[in-house]
């Protein structure tokens, strides 16, 4: 649309959280006080569209919201549009119908009629024979009996000419017969009264024409994909008049992000959460990974606590009706591996957690360290029973980068995540943790040069620029880095995603998206 009329300061509207807000145009102001965004957003829109049929003009409008900044013409007949993204040329006869800004009851007497648009499917035509010419019918692919098999064709030779013979007539040319019928009856051998021997031919073969190649058939089931619709901020609200109007990037990145961490793998998937120093916030960032996971893609995440030196795991989460931990489940590993084994038979050993929809294997802090140890084998076989029963594995390391229950974790898994929080200490001694796995073999180089690092910011008081340096820092010797921003319900108690601010939630969003990518 052309919107060249229109050459004063663009109109603005802005709206708050809590449903207030103002629509400035013209020099004018209009406050806003509404219970909700969404009321909001819809007293704005009617105060614009009223200002441009006043004025018999269109509006241009810059919108702010909690969802971001959209750019927008108000018509006068009350369509609104975005003003910087014109719908591509092949979308031109899927536009959504215009849609008018009536008083309230009143009726809409020019609402067009939409219809939904069927796929074209194009029909071979059938060829149609030449005039005299016989349509040809197709031979049988059925092979008649051997019995009953027409005699091979003859070589078909003009008799000798007869002095002593009737008078001249023309040579008869014997025709091809028609197709053989599906049960062809025996010819009769001549008789002794005949003049002349009959000659019996075989009916000639069956000529196949192919027909002439048509335009390729569109198939009955094939689907078109629906182009993605905003669902929030002011293109959300708009989208529910009956607008199409895409996501904004901060929206779209969030979708692809949810899409990355809801795909299943073939194939179970072992995630190692590691620092060789304490406090590096291991426990949760393995919670909330676990969480982000099991929230978008289903059932079967364990969070697993292979620390034997006082693990805090399951101090954090959620406990079951009961108080069993590693050790219980180590004797029954075997029972657990058979074929008579149930998945519910598991419910005795772990903890699940009821909104966030994982599981958790803890370890037992109120005992020493020399009572909790596993051998590499009772790794295996506590790990066999986690592989069988769950798709994604996350386990919370330790600090004991020597113990064999340790080594034999990075033996198994698929990929490493390096958390650490913004304190140098922390992160120097993931650092050095990266540089002694390259040097320890292929798979344990492979999982350093494929690892993701969390850094989350641990002190709100430093702010968030000494969290993006040390993040940087990182992004040269790991596949990717994230930052999680401060966030008091991370700093102690039961760890819980509900309980995140929501730019925390996306952050850690972001950072299971990049898991994702490694598996």
């Amino acid at each position: 649309m052309d919107t060249s009329t229109d050459n004063r300061t663009p109109a603005t509207a802005t709206i708050r959280p809590d449903g207030s807000g103002v629509v400035v145009i013209d020099g004018r102001t209009e406050l806003i006080a509404e219970s909700t965004v969404e009321r909001a957003r819809a007293r704005a829109i009617g105060v614009l569209v009223t200002h441009a049929a006043e004025h018999a003009r269109p509006v241009t409008v810059v919108s702010k919201d909690p969802s971001g900044t959209a750019h927008l013409v108000v018509n006068p007949n009350g369509n609104v549009e975005e003003s910087t993204t014109p719908l591509p040329a092949q979308r031109e006869m899927e536009m959504a119908p215009e849609v008018s800004y009536l008083p309230e009851g009143a009726p809409d007497l020019d609402a067009p009629i939409t219809t939904g648009r069927l796929p074209i499917v194009r029909s071979v035509p059938t060829p149609t024979p030449a005039r005299g010419i016989t349509p040809v019918v197709e031979a049988s692919a059925e092979v008649a009996p051997a019995a009953t098999a027409a005699p091979e064709r003859p070589t078909f030779e003009p008799p000798a000419p007869d002095t002593e013979a009737a008078p001249e007539t023309a040579p008869v040319v014997p025709q091809p017969e028609a197709a053989a019928p599906e049960s062809p009856t025996p010819v009769a051998a001549p008789s002794a009264e005949q003049e002349s021997p009959v000659v019996t031919e075989a009916p000639a073969p069956a000529v196949v024409t192919e027909r002439p190649a048509g335009p390729a058939r569109r198939s009955f089931i094939e689907e078109e994909t629906a182009a993605a619709r905003a669902e929030r901020g002011m293109r959300g609200a708009l989208n529910k008049v009956g607008f199409r109007l895409a996501p904004n990037a901060a929206e779209a990145s969030e979708r692809a992000d949810i899409a990355r961490v809801s795909q299943h793998w073939s194939g179970p998937r072992t995630i190692a959460i590691v620092n060789g120093k304490g406090g590096a916030s291991k426990t949760p960032t393995t919670a909330m990974l676990s969480a982000v996971f099991a929230r978008n893609g289903g059932s079967g995440v364990l969070a697993w606590d292979n620390n034997e030196t006082r693990g805090t795991l399951g101090w954090r989460t959620e406990q079951g009706q009961h108080e069993a931990t590693v050790q219980a489940l180590l004797p029954n590993a075997t029972t657990l591996m058979s074929a008579e084994a149930r998945a519910s038979d598991l419910t005795g050993y772990l903890h699940h957690q009821v909104a966030d929809k994982y599981d958790v294997l803890r370890s037992n802090p109120n005992i020493l360290a020399e009572d909790q140890r596993l051998t590499m084998n009772e790794f295996d076989a506590i790990h066999g029973v986690a592989a069988k029963y769950f798709r994604l594995i996350f386990i919370d390391s330790g600090n004991d980068e020597s113990a064999d229950r340790w080594r034999r974790m990075i033996d198994r898994a698929d990929q490493i995540v390096i958390a650490t929080t913004a304190r140098g200490e922390h992160a120097e001694a993931g650092a050095l943790l990266l540089e002694a796995l390259r040097e320890r073999g292929e798979h344990s180089a492979q999982l350093a040069r494929d690892a993701v690092v969390v850094v989350s910011q641990a002190d709100h008081k430093a702010g968030s620029a000494q969290a993006e340096k040390v993040a940087d820092g990182f992004r040269s010797m790991a596949r990717a880095a994230s930052v999680i921003p401060f966030d008091p319900a991370m700093r102690a108690g039961k760890l819980s995603y509900d309980a995140l601010k929501p730019e925390t939630q996306r952050a850690w969003l972001a950072a299971a998206a990049a898991v994702a990518q490694g598996l």
